[in-house]
């Protein structure tokens, strides 16, 4: 493993609250030094001019989707893991929905067996400069075949390198949810539970407003998703247990977040990237890669939370990445499954719509994509410190690049960006699981 000094290079560190520019020596996979000049490092030390890169934590999505097992023409776990690593994850939570679904210890052993496997196989050919790996974080799921009917092994479960338990999809039995809480209570694992009622949802496919009327689609109204929050957060209060509620994507669903954590409820929050980017205006191109789950919401919703995640109201920033092949997306926008790829798209996006723009600070996006998450899954949170593992991403965000399928690593290419020009890249990854180099 090299030696390695990064020269003036931005350093972010959420946990700290630095942002300054330094060099940075990195010594046999451990942060070594970092000062304003380090002139004394080991002779054989790569030394890299990285004057207006950025050097921050490695990012953690809290929820995504892998093709595999079951729909490998979507995405197999190499390519979802070259993915995470292009977009600068160092931490990969995946949600059970595969086929089989994670549901039983044995599929995901075979899940994580396979992840290492792919570790030690990973083509060189992937990326142009080294980079380490994610690690990967399974969600169990919370029941069988995730049908929202029954509950798994959940002792059993948790007894796995997991991230916590969650279906990734409603569950509408509310008498069921409270047992879930009642049981998982002792366990002390995170649960991620998405607040939405189908049967509010019915056959809508956008949110529900003046934009659905203008573009004649079927809506879903902000209260699919915001009477199933108050069912949930009812549901905590009675039984104490801690929960994670994902996907928020209603400004009224924000003031009810708001207004639960003011009273104590020990529950976090996420929303997806694209719903800090876009709204229901963006639809009147009828991308079928805009037909989201949940919507994308009005020009007030993302407004509100665009300011939620700046004040932390909602923790954290989930990619959900959501990969489908071109033959199941290209079809009318209604007909189209729901979801998009994100994990190489988020942060060179959200940096030059945000940051760049100076709506948000660089902390406050690294925040929201690095520390929160990690909190929100009960880990530690990486910290770029003297005599800690490497667990950092270099990103130049002044890297202009075509998203194209020469340059994404999924398999899929569903995306509203597909070959559009991208501003920001990610240049290396540095993960305490692996040091092997990918290019």
């Amino acid at each position: 493993m090299s030696n390695e000094l990064l020269q003036q290079v931005r350093l972010l560190d959420p946990l700290s609250q630095t942002d300054r520019v330094a060099d940075v020596l990195i010594e046999a996979g451990k942060i070594s030094a970092i000062a304003d000049a380090i002139s004394n490092y080991p002779a054989d030390t790569q030394i890299h001019d990285a004057q207006g890169w950025v050097l921050g934590p490695g990012l953690v999505d809290l929820y995504s989707h892998s093709g595999e097992p079951g729909f490998e023409e979507r995405e197999t776990l190499l390519s979802l893991m070259q993915s995470a690593a292009a977009g600068g994850f160092t931490r990969l939570a995946i949600l059970p929905d595969t086929v089989p679904a994670m549901d039983t210890p044995t599929a995901i052993t075979w899940l994580q067996e396979k992840w290492q496997t792919n570790l030690q196989q990973i083509p060189n050919s992937k990326f142009q400069i080294p980079n380490s790996l994610p690690s990967l974080y399974p969600w169990a799921a919370l029941t069988q075949d995730i049908q929202g009917q029954k509950m798994t092994e959940l002792a059993e479960l948790a007894e796995l390198e997991i991230a916590g338990f969650a279906d990734g999809h409603p569950i509408a039995n509310l008498l069921l949810i409270r047992r879930l809480l009642e049981y998982l209570r002792p366990l002390n694992r995170p649960i991620a539970l998405w607040p939405c009622d189908p049967q509010l949802v019915g056959n809508g496919v956008m949110r529900e407003g003046h934009d659905s009327i203008v573009f004649g689609l079927p809506g879903i109204p902000a209260i699919a998703e915001t009477t199933a929050i108050a069912a949930l957060l009812e549901c905590v209060e009675e039984v104490g247990t801690p929960v994670h509620l994902m996907r928020l994507s209603t400004a009224r669903g924000v003031e009810l977040v708001r207004l639960a954590k003011q009273r104590g409820l020990p529950i976090t929050a996420s929303t997806t990237w694209m719903h800090l980017l876009l709204n229901t205006a963006s639809i009147g191109s009828y991308d079928p890669s805009l037909r989201l789950n949940p919507p994308l919401g009005r020009g007030a919703d993302q407004q509100a939370l665009l300011q939620a995640v700046k004040d932390g109201v909602v923790d954290a920033i989930a990619i959900d990445h959501s990969p489908y092949t071109y033959e199941e997306k290209t079809v009318a926008f209604a007909e189209a499954p729901p979801g998009a790829i994100g994990l190489q798209l988020a942060l060179p996006l959200l940096w030059q719509i945000l940051v760049a723009s100076g709506q948000w600070s660089a902390l406050e996006l690294w925040a929201a994509l690095s520390t929160r998450p990690a909190l929100c899954l009960s880990q530690t949170p990486a910290s770029i410190t003297p005599g800690q593992a490497a667990e950092m991403v270099l990103f130049n965000p002044h890297q202009s690049w075509i998203a194209d399928s020469q340059t994404l690593k999924s398999r899929s290419m569903n995306t509203p960006w597909l070959d559009q020009a991208i501003t920001g890249q990610v240049i290396k990854l540095w993960s305490p699981i692996a040091s092997q180099e990918t290019g």
